[in-house]
């Protein structure tokens, strides 16, 4: 690795891009070489950042999406201009939707590029106005010397706030250019600010006199899992989280509830409680898959984004910081007074019962082998999902997680084609731990060329498909609608011989015994394997006309 340049030197605008990203810890990127980036793609290497190319920029980005939540850095993908950046707009507007800080760096029009059109190549209106639209912000920097202080903003924002995604542009021109880049730029390393005592006083207040309190946690909850496990215990509280929540609380625990904010039982439950205390999350219509229910009880919300407070659900009692923080000071109140109501375990067993009761016959068909995953998984295993129905209906209730593991899901922008890139992601972030993708044939046909940049990089990644013969749950609401099902039959695509064409490995499974020992071997085999699950597609019945009335 040749020696990084001086604070004064002057630099062209790539390597001022390569030089800020390393001074942040950036060590993996994600993209695709284009005619307008190579200068950021010739001081990769003399930086020590590694880089992954998958076959799509929106594959780059989900992977950039899922290095970051399960490493805690942000992720980065590179991408050149026009059709290239608005490829991986979708997944921008994913990592907006799930709070992931994600950097997305792209080259732009030159700098006196007139308004009116020139036909240069991948010219297009504005990008900068494009992106704005999805992503937290889209920052077009004027000289090599403000490249620095750009990614000092983004990753300013990832520290300090709520992580949402970023853009950053260079004109294409500066790429090029020799130009003082100034001193290193670092983005200022800052702590959690101090609790405001008065109103986690209040809230412990709320809690100790608490006869039915709930928890409710989402992905913000992440870093206090064992703050939020010692409150529901000190409370004898139930837990109920959302998909990004999933696992902060061991879904084993006696507590647990699991992700089951959409079962009307538990919104009945939950529309019961004295008090609430949401952590880090929404409580989004995505989360409940409806309107929010009609909550009787006080609602304490734990937020890094004072505008949650307000949202949705407006706060009772609003506590705006890390939440890691905040648990920390809530439990030290809580313990300071003493409370006489017991867990109710007995009740947690009987809810969990009828919240299965509701969805019992849909989902039969896929928990024998979701069993079958969990039997062969580590703890700490990472399972990446799709848009699907054996994901949101099959493992997001039903295959429990700890906190050690990882469930990575597309919430909220629900994008199809998520599953398969992120799990090359997580695999980049953390090539120790065991990944599985889980997917329908319907989303694995979004972004399956990612195929090939797993068997390139030799990751062994298991991806498990259900195969219900297209759209399923498309398919299902037409029906529902007493429509005829129209565009939502796709014709059969042999999927594990098109792992074999990518340099992976395929096999069509049958039972849930068969599923645990192929996914065993290609828990262990490099490169991708793809495991399909056939499943019959549910199809109307449709009514025989008598003869005489169809003449």
């Amino acid at each position: 690795m040749t020696t990084s340049p001086t604070a004064g030197e002057a630099l062209t605008g790539g390597e001022a891009v390569v030089r800020a990203l390393a001074a942040h810890g950036v060590t993996d990127a994600f993209g695709i070489p284009g005619t307008h980036n190579l200068e950021i793609y010739r001081h990769l290497r003399a930086h020590g950042i590694r880089h992954v190319t998958p076959r799509h920029e929106q594959g780059a980005g989900y992977a950039a999406d899922a290095y970051a939540r399960v490493s805690g850095r942000p992720g980065v993908a590179i991408t050149t201009t026009g059709p290239a950046l608005l490829n991986i707009a979708a997944a921008v507007g994913q990592a907006h939707s799930d709070s992931v800080p994600l950097l997305v760096v792209s080259p732009g029009m030159p700098l006196r590029h007139p308004r009116q059109s020139t036909g240069l190549l991948h010219e297009m209106r504005s990008q900068t106005e494009a992106l704005r639209g999805v992503a937290a912000f889209s920052h077009r920097v004027s000289s090599v010397d403000e490249i620095g202080s750009a990614v000092a903003r983004a990753f300013t924002l990832f520290r300090t706030g709520r992580p949402r995604p970023v853009h950053i542009e260079v004109p294409l021109d500066l790429l090029e250019t020799v130009e003082p880049a100034g001193p290193v730029r670092r983005a200022p390393l800052t702590g959690p600010p101090a609790p405001d005592p008065a109103a986690v006083g209040k809230a412990a207040d709320v809690l100790r006199a608490a006869r039915r309190p709930a928890l409710v946690l989402g992905g913000g909850a992440r870093a206090a899992a064992a703050e939020c496990a010692a409150l529901a215990e000190d409370l004898g509280a139930p837990v109920v989280t959302t998909a990004n929540g999933k696992g902060v609380l061991d879904e084993r625990h006696p507590l647990s509830l699991g992700v089951s904010l959409h079962s009307p039982a538990v919104q009945k439950w939950l529309a019961d409680r004295d008090v609430i205390l949401a952590v880090g999350t929404e409580l989004a219509e995505s989360d409940i898959w409806g309107p929010p229910p009609a909550l009787t009880g006080t609602l304490i919300r734990v937020d890094v984004d004072p505008a949650q407070m307000y949202a949705g659900l407006p706060a009772d009692v609003p506590l705006v910081g890390d939440a890691r923080v905040l648990l920390t000071a809530l439990l030290a109140e809580c313990r300071g007074g003493a409370r006489d109501v017991p867990a109710d375990h007995a009740g947690v067993r009987a809810l969990r019962t009828a919240r299965d009761d509701e969805t019992r016959t849909r989902d039969a068909r896929w928990l024998p082998y979701l069993r079958a995953v969990r039997r062969v998984l580590a703890e700490d295993a990472v399972l990446t999902s799709d848009s699907a129905q054996c994901c949101y209906y099959g493992a997001l209730p039903h295959l429990p997680l700890g906190p050690e593991g990882r469930y990575l899901h597309p919430t909220g922008f629900g994008t199809l084609g998520y599953a398969l890139p992120a799990a090359i992601g997580a695999k980049t972030a953390c090539p120790g731990r065991q990944v599985v993708a889980l997917s329908g044939d319907g989303g694995l046909q979004f972004s399956v060329q990612e195929l090939a940049t797993a068997a390139q990089l030799r990751l062994p990644l298991p991806v498990v498909v259900f195969d219900n013969g297209g759209y399923g749950e498309i398919r299902e609401e037409m029906a529902a609608r007493g429509d005829t099902p129209l565009a939502v039959d796709l014709p059969a695509v042999d999927l594990p011989a098109l792992a074999r064409a990518y340099g992976g490995r395929g096999a069509v499974v049958r039972s849930p015994e068969e599923l645990a020992d192929a996914l065993a071997l290609a828990l262990t085999t490099p490169g991708p394997t793809v495991l399909t699950v056939p499943e019959v597609p549910e199809v109307p019945e449709v009514p025989d006309v008598p003869e005489e009335s169809s003449r």
